[in-house]
């Protein structure tokens, strides 16, 4: 296991073990997260543990053109009962994304120092929000990493059904015109192979992070 020091690198990402674990420690300095995310890497862990660094074999993602969008979920997109936003309330998509319960999950990994990391990546206009708002009130909504023609997905939440999916799908064609080539689920989840996201080799997904970031 690769421990980090104040020394900002990181390990190769073949060196992880069949988990995807590939360090632990160090911090979550602007820098060190940036550097992270350009290697494929991401921080993952529980409260009172140490920083941990994934990189995991094969890679969950969605390329923005293979988007699946069922019958249902476009009358959902068509009939209004949602209203689209992005950074209008970033803290609050991610103090939604900490505080929902999901199912076969104890706690949450989104702890005050994560919030805020992610805060200040925002401020500097590497992460973003996508919400999705019913009568005034954010309903759903999930934050990530921009870097280049990638982003990078970290968590989501929703508070109505179909919300978090609605303001995913609107946050995938807003990229599509802004040219992003791959968005990064990280690791397997029904609710995102649902709407086309599919597992690739880490060998092809680091070789795309060196081409479009």
């Amino acid at each position: 296991m690769f421990l980090l020091t104040d020394e900002l690198i990181f390990p190769p990402a073949e060196m992880a073990d069949e988990d995807g674990l590939l360090a632990i420690g160090g911090n979550l300095s602007t820098d060190r997260l940036l550097l992270a995310y350009k290697n494929g890497i991401f921080p993952w862990y529980n409260e009172d543990e140490p920083i941990c660094w994934w990189c995991p074999n094969p890679r969950f993602v969605l390329f923005p053109k293979e988007i699946k969008i069922s019958k249902s979920m476009q009358t959902v997109l068509n009939n209004g009962s949602f209203r689209f936003t992005i950074n209008k309330a970033f803290d609050k998509v991610i103090a939604g994304c900490k505080t929902i319960t999901r199912k076969e999950q104890e706690g949450t990994w989104i702890q005050q120092e994560v919030i805020e990391a992610y805060t200040k990546l925002h401020q500097l206009g590497f992460a973003i929000s996508a919400e999705a708002w019913q009568q005034g009130e954010l309903v759903g909504g999930l934050y990530g990493v921009l870097l280049g023609n990638i982003f990078f997905g970290e968590s989501m939440f929703s508070k109505k059904s179909n919300a978090s999916k609605f303001a995913f799908i609107n946050l995938v064609k807003h990229l599509q015109k802004q040219n992003i080539k791959l968005i990064d689920c990280q690791v397997y989840t029904a609710h995102l192979e649902s709407l086309g996201a599919r597992m690739i080799d880490r060998k092809l997904f680091c070789e795309i992070l060196a081409r479009e970031i």
